[in-house]
């Protein structure tokens, strides 16, 4: 495709998006960005959080994905929907109850100023991190697309994207992103199902023989019990399921921000019961998509890249079909990434300003202010973070998000376990000394494991004992009424910080 034409694409993408968040953030103020003032329906908020949970890593990552791991992702997804499931009846109450902005204001609540901070640094690293890994594939596709052709730096790439996201999220705040994510949602949708139409018609596939195409098809595998050693081995893939959206969504502030937009408990459950459901059946759509891809390719005799990152784009603006192809691909890659990027964008600036800058005792122009000091911040250090991991980039980008998520998460999802399921006080000022070990223990696991457990390789399950040595630290910690750790009961001293 021209890369005149593409730019042309974003443009016409953008003007929509820009009006649909002026419109939704006028008259905005704290309360609008922080918590869109709690006034949010929780369908418009189920179908948002459809398009918020598909970033630019699965519209592109996943499809490719299927020639290495077939549809064994779909073992995760399930884990996803379960994952959902707790969060929305044991964390959503929770926050409710405690009417938190953020939601490590619990762990202040629970532990004191040290955990407090400790949730809130981690957050920002794992988001910081993550956010910046699904910016950098857009990047790299743009780059692939327009900006080489047109001999133009990656450099000006990355602050280009950085500073659209800025632009569309600094009036509004999480009260925009309920409407710019719904409108992430209908062109997520309405692409990757026209691609499966257009790709299913070139290969003369009725709806009955796209299905058993993909049925047939050795790559849409979806259980694996046979290797424990797999990565793809089933248990490891649920559970991984399960903990990693507990902790990627449910202890997210990204994520529960939107989720805590709703009236009340029972919309946010319901809204979040709904997207979870969903959320299965559009990943299927893109595993679907990868095979058809993939089929497409042999039968036409197309040499298939190397990074499976790459066969989305290659197929989809190479030529191969319609222009349509193209604009949906353009689109549905523009509007998954940047939608996903905006609410990160918009969580690292809510949790900075309310955890670790502090809002207390001032005022709501002091806030104000504060708040858009801090943004302009976020969005100067992801682009940085972009630029340096383009640099250090070697593994596919979707694997690299949940690595990173393995070792960066683990400690809140320790954090707050330990807080909401025991009743024992603990040495708040020692928490962040076990939320640094726990990842550092876990990176000594993973590089033994293979010569000290007759070859077996951690996957995504690393956050569980991740989380478990956090646990474990902070039952170390815990004080008797003397003031002295103690492992065996519960303090009673009353002088003690929660």
């Amino acid at each position: 495709m021209n890369p005149a034409f593409i730019l042309l694409v974003i443009a016409g993408y953008f003007a929509v998006l820009f009006a649909v968040s002026f419109l939704a953030g006028k008259k905005g103020d704290n309360a609008g960005f922080f918590t869109g003032n709690r006034k949010s329906m929780w369908f418009m908020v189920a179908f948002a959080m459809i398009g918020s949970s598909i970033s630019g890593v699965t519209f592109v990552s996943v499809p490719g994905m299927v020639a290495s791991s077939s549809f064994s992702y779909l073992q995760m997804v399930m884990g996803f929907v379960v994952g959902q499931a707790l969060i929305a009846f044991v964390l959503v109450p929770l926050f409710y109850r405690m009417r938190v902005v953020s939601i490590y204001e619990y762990l202040a609540t629970r532990f004191g100023t040290s955990s407090h901070h400790t949730g809130a640094w981690f957050f920002f690293i794992s988001k910081m991190l993550g956010a910046s890994v699904r910016l950098f594939l857009v990047c790299l596709t743009l780059q692939l697309l327009v900006f080489d052709p047109l001999r133009l730096p990656f450099a000006l790439n990355v602050a280009c994207t950085v500073a659209l996201v800025w632009l569309y999220t600094f009036r509004g705040g999480v009260k925009s992103l309920i409407w710019t994510d719904s409108l992430k949602t209908c062109c997520l949708v309405t692409s990757v199902g026209m691609c499966i139409y257009y790709v299913a018609s070139d290969l003369q596939l009725s709806a009955a023989g796209l299905v058993r195409t993909v049925a047939e098809s050795d790559l849409s595998r979806m259980f694996f019990f046979d290797d424990y050693n797999d990565k793809r081995f089933f248990p490891k893939q649920f559970l991984a399921g399960v903990f990693t959206m507990i902790a990627m969504t449910g202890l997210d502030q990204d994520m529960m921000q939107r989720n805590l937009s709703c009236r009340n408990s029972k919309d946010s459950q319901k809204n979040i019961i709904t997207s979870g459901i969903m959320q299965f059946f559009i990943n299927l759509l893109f595993l679907m998509l990868g095979v058809l891809l993939y089929t497409y390719c042999a039968q036409r005799g197309i040499e298939t890249p190397e990074s499976s990152d790459k066969l989305f784009p290659m197929i989809a603006t190479g030529g191969y079909f319609p222009v349509t192809v193209g604009i949906l691909f353009i689109v549905g890659l523009v509007s998954s990434a940047y939608a996903t990027a905006g609410s990160a964008l918009t969580a690292l600036t809510t949790s900075f300003t309310v955890d670790i800058a502090g809002t207390k005792h001032k005022s709501d122009g002091e806030v104000k202010r504060l708040r858009q000091r801090v943004h302009v911040g976020m969005a100067l250090v992801s682009g940085g973070v972009i630029y340096i991991f383009n640099m250090l980039n070697n593994t596919s980008v979707i694997d690299a998000v949940y690595t990173l998520a393995s070792y960066t998460y683990g400690p809140i999802l320790g954090l707050f376990t330990f807080g909401i399921f025991m009743k024992r006080r603990v040495h708040d000022r020692y928490v962040p000394l076990v939320a640094i070990l726990s990842p550092a223990l876990c990176f000594v696991l993973q590089n033994g494991s293979e010569s000290w457990f007759n070859g077996y390789r951690f996957s995504y399950e690393l956050l569980l004992f991740n989380a478990l040595f956090t646990f474990v630290g902070l039952l170390m910690l815990t004080r008797n009424a003397s003031g002295k750790p103690s492992l065996l009961r519960p303090a009673q001293d009353k002088n003690i910080v929660k």
